[in-house]
């Protein structure tokens, strides 16, 4: 069988997946199932009922879009890999990955808290912490933006270069006016870049 990425791509965990394994060559099948509105048919895949999930060509079933990831890595050669081979580069790259993917959690903690949960149980204190927590990720990842040549580190785009373009992309059509792109104008212009490339495209936040 075909591998499965499984889930919507307004997640950015399943978009960096499916924009990852579309870079690295890999062949798969994008099922856009929704873990709120057809819950019974996510759970016959994974009763966990978190995403992305990808469903290997053997059947079996990976959780987490890092491990997954991670295991992607090992299906394709040096050259089609997203994360360097060098340790030092691997490590930057690494950091990265990490403050971009807190700007995600971040970002789906604040939506989470203000669109699901009702508006006189929500807690303000909370709700400004997340939004320090999410400030404080970006104004990390704008000078390593800012000094990308062409690309975060170097000439060559990697996975730190998806995972920030997606977490941007994400927060600013989830939860806009949440972050101000005049702000960080090297993080909005590095997104802009990777999202006019085809593997972004063919995987856009939007598309239901």
């Amino acid at each position: 069988m075909t591998m499965q990425i499984v889930g919507m791509l307004d997640s950015p965990f399943v978009r960096r997946v499916a924009v990852s394994a579309s870079m690295m060559g890999l062949a798969f099948e994008h099922r856009s199932i929704s873990i709120l509105r057809q819950m019974d048919q996510f759970r016959s895949i994974s009763p966990l009922l978190k995403v992305p999930v990808l469903v290997c060509d053997d059947g079996e079933v990976l959780n987490d879009s890092n491990l997954i990831l991670d295991y992607l890595e090992t299906l394709v050669g040096l050259d089609k890999r997203l994360l360097p081979s060098h340790p030092t580069s691997r490590r930057r790259a690494a950091q990265l990955i990490g403050i971009a993917l807190i700007a995600c959690e971040k970002t789906v903690q604040h939506l989470y808290e203000t669109q699901l949960r009702p508006a006189d149980k929500q807690y303000e204190p909370w709700l400004a912490r997340v939004r320090a927590q999410l400030e404080d990720a970006w104004a990390l990842l704008e000078p390593a933006a800012a000094a990308a040549s062409p690309w975060l580190l170097g000439a060559t785009l990697t996975q730190a270069d998806v995972t920030l373009a997606v977490a941007w992309r994400f927060n600013q059509y989830a939860q806009p006016g949440l972050s101000d792109a005049a702000r960080y104008p090297a993080l909005a212009a590095l997104s802009a870049k990777a999202e006019t490339l085809p593997e972004f495209i063919a995987y856009p936040v939007d598309k239901q």
